[in-house]
């Protein structure tokens, strides 16, 4: 079996610096490429490669997959390189909106496309547990939390898991609250009306409460990732199966067949 071959943009931060690490610790994958342009020169964690400044320093023909963990700006761009040359995308980057979701429909023609707001098993698993019972309680709150360092709020999953109970029901409960003695106390407001509140705390990495309720009961689904190598099965898995998923996939819940 031939190796998929990976690209990592954002190789000299610490997500691509996990990425690094679990691709090339994976006998099914080899680490050929890290694109950084803050860290140009530099060797990457795994001491495997030279990280380049830019996707246009690396040959397309190379590569089967990229993956990326920027931000969303430079990652329109990578996005955008990927579509043009027909290398897969594997995309956790925060930020992307269903603009952006569009925009990749109409440029992923030669290869295939996968965005997640998240990329842990639990996480997804979380997600799911939520649209499933959102139909039985009207009303619904999600706090998010994350590390210090995320310049986005609230996060793609806190979005993703919102629209996604949205969607499964069209009974929330209005907000009771009428004087809002300091603006913002309730949160933002989500698809359905859904608050979301956003916590952004040194010593955290990633975080999600979803709490419902109805007459008489309460139901909360949490889910905390206690390091970014919670994240790593989900990105493997998506190197792996990517190619046998055409177009544009949102949500990693269809490669685990959820």
């Amino acid at each position: 079996m031939t190796s998929v071959r990976v690209l990592v943009f954002g190789a000299g931060g610490r997500m691509g610096a996990t990425v690094c690490e679990a691709v090339a610790a994976d006998a099914d994958l080899e680490l050929v490429a890290g694109v950084d342009p803050g860290a140009p020169g530099q060797r990457d964690v795994t001491d495997s490669i030279d990280i380049v400044a830019s996707a246009a320093d690396v040959d397309p023909a190379s590569l089967d997959v990229a993956v990326d963990f920027t931000v969303a700006a430079a990652a329109r761009e990578n996005l955008a390189w990927c579509a043009a040359n027909g290398v897969h995308a594997v995309v956790g980057t925060s930020g992307l909106d269903p603009d952006d979701y569009e925009r990749c429909r109409a440029a992923f023609v030669s290869s295939n496309c996968l965005i997640a707001p998240n990329f842990a098993i639990g996480a997804v698993l979380m997600m799911r547990f939520a649209e499933l019972a959102a139909p039985f309680f009207p009303t619904a709150e999600v706090i998010e939390l994350h590390h210090d360092n995320k310049v986005d709020a609230p996060s793609g999953t806190a979005m993703q898991t919102v629209r996604a109970m949205a969607e499964a029901s069209d009974d929330w409960g209005p907000d009771p609250t009428r004087d809002e003695v300091l603006p913002g106390a309730r949160g933002g407001k989500g698809p359905g009306g859904i608050p979301v509140h956003s916590v952004r705390l040194r010593g955290l990495v990633a975080h999600q409460q979803v709490l419902l309720g109805t007459a008489g009961e309460t139901l909360t689904i949490r889910h905390d990732s206690l390091d970014r190598v919670s994240f790593m099965p989900g990105v493997l898995l998506a190197c792996k199966a990517i190619a046998d998923h055409p177009g544009v996939t949102i949500g990693l819940d269809q490669y685990l067949g959820l």
